[in-house]
């Protein structure tokens, strides 16, 4: 028997994630379908950033600016073991933005948004250090500024639990690759490792990220489907280049800015690109040019170049962006756009967006559909949210008495991931021996399981790569005994 749904929604990145939660929350019945693992594709290649978009004040974008800085509090408040403040350092360069255009910028920055938990911007000596040992002798000042970094995949998979723990439906590994619409409701055709099958809803969600024309050409087969601009963005990862908590945004001589950001303890995160990207979205790599762009950007002003032969690692992505005829790919529009068509039962696209922003999109996405129940998640924690925003450091701290027989550096890596949840996983145990098979690291068999049954994990690639960045810590071998892991619990 079909099941009857108030809402589908398509893919299963940020966008999709946060209408989920919402719409389960105010009590429609919903189910979402992503193709592939959670944020496998564009929610996993960011900067992972939570920000206003500093540079988005140069292009006027002034609403969007202030929407993503008050997001920007909100979503800490909510989810602070993932999502945390930096601050960063942004050099006057002769010759680029004046300084009264940086000081302006950064008053605005701090003042627009209303900001209360995060400090004001400061002037910093850059002669002085720890910067005088990592930036070249030319550059003498500059101005340092608050944001926040977050886990980008790990913030898409706590929606999607939040929404699945209010009734909600999420269906990973499964493709949506017929719409029919009748007079009063959609059927899809779904398909995934169970065979073939279909349900019915009264609203269908487009959120399929890079291929949301894609599934807007199932549904409306008879009309053109020409909306986004898919802009590609690269990042390599570097063995840490600098040996302090701070993080460089760089400005470079193309108007674009470069970021270079202290990253999993032992590496810098450098990026990214604004590229053009026509082809398949799917399984992309940075190009050799990409790699030769950042590196060249950041060297303008390391004391020590680099080049992309010494990245460790690298990732790319594609933004799937609406097509405002901008002249340049760095400066079209990062704001969302919804198109909704309602020649029958509604189906709703969505077109941008960012992380920062992607819980007021999904307030109003269901607001555009008038949708039943009011907004209800800018102060309910995520899971393992429960925590002051302020309070991380205590709540490690009062992780590390609990668990005495865990070191220090395993207690912050679980909290940070998993946040008051954490004791899931540790469940009563009394030492490493009740957490199950060793696999490597400070990864034990109880994690796994966590991660399999709780947070919708189904091969290694889906924990080491997005569910945490552990491919970067542990060895070859290690990673194949998770990989074994999986493969023995299928």
């Amino acid at each position: 028997m079909q099941k009857h749904y108030d809402l589908l929604i398509i893919g299963g990145g940020i966008n999709g994630a946060g209408i989920a939660r919402d719409a389960a929350g105010r009590g429609l019945s919903v189910c979402l379908v992503e193709k592939g693992d959670l944020a496998s594709a564009t929610s996993s290649a960011s900067t992972k950033l939570v920000h206003g978009g500093l540079r988005y004040l140069e292009h006027y974008e002034f609403r969007l600016v202030r929407e993503s800085l008050i997001e920007r509090e909100r979503l800490l408040g909510i989810a602070p073991h993932i999502i945390w403040p930096m601050r960063f350092v942004l050099p006057h360069d002769a010759g680029l933005r004046p300084k009264w255009m940086l000081r302006l910028g950064l008053f605005l920055y701090d003042h627009i948004g209303g900001r209360k938990l995060l400090p004001p911007t400061g002037t910093v000596n850059l002669r002085a250090a720890p910067h005088a040992q990592v930036l070249e002798d030319r550059l003498v000042t500059g101005f340092e500024y608050s944001d926040c970094w977050v886990e980008d995949s790990r913030l898409v998979v706590l929606n999607c639990m939040d929404a699945k723990e209010r009734g909600a439906d999420i269906l990973t590994r499964t493709e949506c690759d017929r719409l029919d619409r009748s007079v009063d409701h959609w059927t899809a055709s779904l398909r995934g490792d169970g065979g073939e099958w279909q349900v019915k809803a009264k609203t269908v969600i487009n959120a399929a990220g890079p291929w949301v024309d894609t599934v807007l050409g199932r549904a409306l087969p008879d009309e053109r489907h020409e909306n986004l601009r898919l802009v590609k963005g690269s990042h390599l990862i570097f063995p840490r280049l600098f040996d302090h908590d701070r993080c460089y945004i760089f400005q470079n001589r193309d108007n674009r800015i470069v970021f270079a950001i202290p990253y999993e303890r032992d590496f810098t995160l450098v990026g990214t690109t604004d590229v053009l990207f026509d082809g398949d979205p799917a399984g992309i790599d940075i190009s050799d040019a990409e790699a030769r762009y950042i590196c060249d950007a950041v060297n303008e002003y390391l004391r020590v170049d680099v080049s992309p032969d010494q990245a460790i690692a690298s990732y790319a992505g594609v933004r799937p962006l609406y097509e405002d005829k901008a002249a340049s790919n760095s400066t079209v529009t990062r704001d969302y756009q919804f198109e909704l068509d309602r020649d029958g039962p509604p189906i709703l696209s969505i077109f941008g967006g960012k992380l920062t922003t992607y819980r007021k999109l999904a307030e109003h996405a269901l607001e555009k559909l008038d949708l039943a129940g009011s907004s209800w998640t800018a102060d309910q924690p995520l899971p393992g949210g429960d925590i002051a925003p302020d309070g991380f450091d205590d709540f490690v701290t009062r992780q590390c008495a609990a668990y005495p027989w865990l070191p220090e550096k395993a207690v912050l890596r679980l909290a940070r991931a998993y946040g008051t949840r954490m004791n899931a996983i540790l469940n009563g145990a009394q030492g490493t021996n009740d957490l199950g098979a060793h696999l490597g690291g400070d990864v034990y068999a109880a994690e796994l399981e966590y991660l399999a049954a709780q947070e919708f994990a189904r091969t290694a690639e889906d924990v080491l790569k997005r569910r945490s960045k552990l491919y970067l810590h542990l060895t070859d071998d290690e990673q194949a005994r998770i990989e074994d892991w999986f493969d023995r619990a299928d």
